[in-house]
């Protein structure tokens, strides 16, 4: 239960935020006013989606207009674009596919480790002894792979929602 415990820690710390603001949880933070959109890479080289960059306007009165990243927009917008976004550790999101995916992916891989760590616990728990069975580490392969799968699934479905309603 601990691991668990430990696991959802981790995920409120570091995806939660992300995801809540992609998935539109709360009032929208702000006005992006998009200057340029490019195709972002990884820190291998590889596409990573589309960032956007441009002034950022709080709703907030007092809060001052600052340049922000939009972080994996659903379009590549043109310059000039008002886009509403929601805030989550300095970077702007908007509801997109690609985004959806990639934050529901990295709260599954989080999840995965501890979910077989704690199944590991359990079965040692319940047998009163240490427990060498490599069938937790079949669970963590699979919790591993079901997440990467489950992730590209949720993406995949929300592009095409997306782009069926606007």
């Amino acid at each position: 239960m601990a691991s668990l415990a430990v696991a959802g820690w981790l995920i409120w710390l570091l995806p939660a935020p992300h995801l809540a603001a992609v998935l539109g949880v709360g009032p929208v933070d702000g006005v992006i006013t998009v200057s340029a959109c490019y195709d972002a890479t990884d820190a291998q080289g590889y596409q990573d989606g589309t960032d956007c960059t441009g002034t950022y306007t709080p709703r907030a009165a007092g809060e001052p207009r600052r340049e922000v990243t939009l972080d994996k927009a659903a379009s590549r917008h043109r310059p000039g674009s008002r886009v509403e976004v929601r805030m989550a550790r300095g970077r702007a999101h908007e509801m997109s596919g690609y985004a959806l995916g990639r934050w529901t992916t990295a709260t599954g891989l989080i999840l995965g480790p501890f979910l077989a760590l704690s199944l590991s616990f359990r079965a040692c728990a319940r047998d009163a002894r240490w427990s060498h069975s490599s069938d937790y580490v079949l669970v963590l392969i699979v919790a591993e792979i079901a997440a990467l799968v489950f992730g590209v699934l949720v993406s995949l479905v929300a592009s095409v929602a997306l782009a069926l309603g606007g």
